[in-house]
C-alpha cells in the first residue's frame, strides 16, 4: 500500500498518508496527490488505488474545469522535484578512515554518524520525503565537519607531542650544549 502526499485547499503539501488516512483528510476528486512511482501530481480520482474513496459519493456533474495560466503554473511548480541535496558520503568516509589510519585517532570514528546520515539522503529523496532528505544532508555535513576538526586537532596534538619529546630528549642528550657552543663560536667570529 502506497503512502500519498496531497495539496490542500491553500496550496500546501501534506503527507504522507495511507488511502484510509486520506479518507479521513476529506480529500476531493480533484485534489492533487502524489506517491512514489508517479511522474507528476494527479487528481485523486485518476489514481486507481484511490478510486474506491469516491465510490460511495455521488459525483457532482460539473463542467470540465479550465485552468487559468496562473493555476497551470502552480501545478507545474508542484510537479517539479527539488534538487537532490548533497549527501556528504565521500567526505564522511574520508574523515572517518584517513585520521584513524594515519594517527590512530579513535575519535575519528565519530564519522560513522556522518556516514549513516549521508546514506539516508538519497533514499529519503527517492521516497519523495524531501524534507527528511534535506535534514539528513545537513546532519551528515555537520558530523563530517565535526569529525574533520577533531582529526585536525588530534594531528596538531601529535605534532606538538613529537616536537616537545624531541626538545625534552635533546636537553638530556646535551644537544643544547652543542648548539650553544656552535652559537658562541659563530658570535666570536663576528
Amino acid at each position: 500500500m502506497n503512502r500519498y502526499f496531497y495539496i490542500d485547499g491553500e496550496g500546501k503539501q501534506k503527507g504522507t498518508f495511507s488511502p484510509e488516512e486520506l479518507r479521513k483528510e476529506h480529500i476531493k476528486h480533484d485534489t492533487l496527490v502524489w506517491t512514489q512511482g508517479l511522474n507528476e501530481w494527479k487528481k485523486a480520482e485518476e489514481v486507481s488505488e484511490l478510486q474506491y474513496l469516491f465510490q460511495m459519493e455521488t459525483p457532482n456533474p460539473q463542467p470540465k474545469e479550465t485552468y487559468s495560466q496562473e493555476q497551470t503554473f502552480q501545478q507545474q511548480a508542484y510537479t517539479a522535484k527539488p534538487p537532490v541535496p548533497r549527501n556528504w558520503l565521500v567526505e564522511s568516509i574520508l574523515v572517518t578512515i584517513l585520521p584513524f589510519v594515519l594517527c590512530g585517532s579513535i575519535l575519528s570514528l565519530l564519522g560513522i554518524i556522518a556516514i549513516v546520515y549521508a546514506s539516508q539522503v538519497e533514499s529519503n529523496y527517492n521516497r519523495g520525503d524531501f524534507a527528511n532528505a534535506e535534514t539528513a544532508s545537513n546532519s551528515a555535513g555537520r558530523w563530517t565537519k565535526i569529525t574533520f576538526w577533531i582529526s585536525v586537532a588530534w594531528l596538531i596534538l601529535i605534532v606538538l607531542a613529537v616536537v616537545l619529546t624531541l626538545v625534552f630528549a635533546g636537553s638530556f642528550i646535551g644537544l643544547s650544549d652543542i648548539f650553544d657552543n656552535s652559537f658562541n663560536t659563530a658570535m666570536l667570529k663576528l
